[in-house]
């Protein structure tokens, strides 16, 4: 019994081992990795026991773990509030479109810059595109105002062909569309590096090859381009869906833009929370729940944009 005890004693310390001795012989790299850990650690994980917040009334003499537990009553409290059941449905509206609208813009642009044969007009246009993302809402919001704004110089151009003045930033028709258009403007060249990567991996003599064989540009794009970068696109189709609901949010854009005139169509749940938090009262559980119940759909939709993608037959996240 002791030999054969002694004998399973061994065999579970040698994979131990085996890990233990890769660790020190990779330790340099270990040792690089090893602040990314301990930043996630303790910036990502550490404070995620605040989010039993939604699940209590918040006291500041007891704190977080010592405030008392009141169940889902601040769930059953936003699921009554018509602020909140606007904002979620704004964010939801706002997030699908820009999907569908920016999402495979930036792969067709970089499909059309990798069709340059001239490596200088290529980085010209690769830096015309992406040097709007460098530029904070802040400031692109003022420039965004000074043009469109009643008094603006696109009313100026247009009255000039008898049209009425009009400015998207207090219409609640045009108030959406204008976000999507900005927002493209804003980030397809950034977007579209990935991709321009993606398609300079592709090997160069399949190009050559399919030219010899009479093969035209549209062929070469369909049966080389493509599948070359289709597994990025999976992958960044599932990152994508993921981040939805932060996706529509996007704080910083609607924050420096929106106005009262289009709340109804431009609040989403991240501005809802600023306004609720900094203009009628703190109410930490509440907005906690609020937090919560956005990471918990976007967790839902990750895990189910990567099983969808792996029934695809590309390769997911996990």
């Amino acid at each position: 019994m002791n030999s054969t005890a002694s004998v399973a004693v061994t065999k579970n310390r040698t994979p131990m081992r085996k890990a233990w001795n890769t660790a020190l012989q990779y330790k340099y790299f270990y040792l690089m990795v090893l602040p990314i850990l301990l930043w996630y650690l303790f910036f990502s994980y550490g404070p995620m026991y605040g989010v039993t917040l939604a699940f209590k009334t918040f006291h500041f003499n007891k704190g977080i773990l010592g405030s008392p537990w009141i169940g889902f009553a601040h769930f059953k409290e936003l699921l009554h509030d018509p602020d909140f059941r606007n904002a979620f449905t704004n964010t939801i509206i706002i997030s699908v479109m820009k999907l569908l609208i920016t999402f495979p813009l930036p792969i067709i642009l970089a499909i059309l810059m990798n069709e340059f044969s001239r490596t200088v007009a290529r980085r010209f246009f690769q830096t015309i595109f992406t040097f709007p993302h460098f530029i904070s809402w802040v400031v692109l919001a003022g420039i965004i105002s000074n043009i469109l704004s009643k008094d603006g110089i696109f009313n100026q151009i247009t009255a000039l062909f008898g049209v009425d003045p009009m400015s998207p930033l207090v219409d609640e028709n045009a108030f959406r569309p204008m976000l999507y258009i900005t927002h493209v403007w804003k980030e397809i060249g950034w977007d579209s590096i990935i991709y321009l990567a993606a398609l300079a991996g592709i090997n160069p003599e399949l190009y050559e090859a399919a030219e010899m064989d009479g093969a035209n540009r549209f062929q070469r794009l369909i049966y080389i381009a493509w599948p070359g970068i289709k597994g990025t696109v999976a992958i960044m189709l599932v990152l994508s869906v993921g981040h939805l609901m932060a996706l529509g949010s996007s704080f910083d854009q609607i924050f420096n833009l929106y106005s009262s005139p289009v709340y109804s169509v431009s609040d989403t749940i991240d501005t809802y929370v600023y306004r609720a938090s900094f203009t009628t009262g703190a109410d930490f559980g509440l907005m906690t729940a609020v937090g919560l119940v956005k990471s918990v759909i976007n967790l839902i939709l990750l895990v189910a944009a990567n099983w969808l993608v792996k029934r695809l037959g590309e390769e997911g996240l996990y």
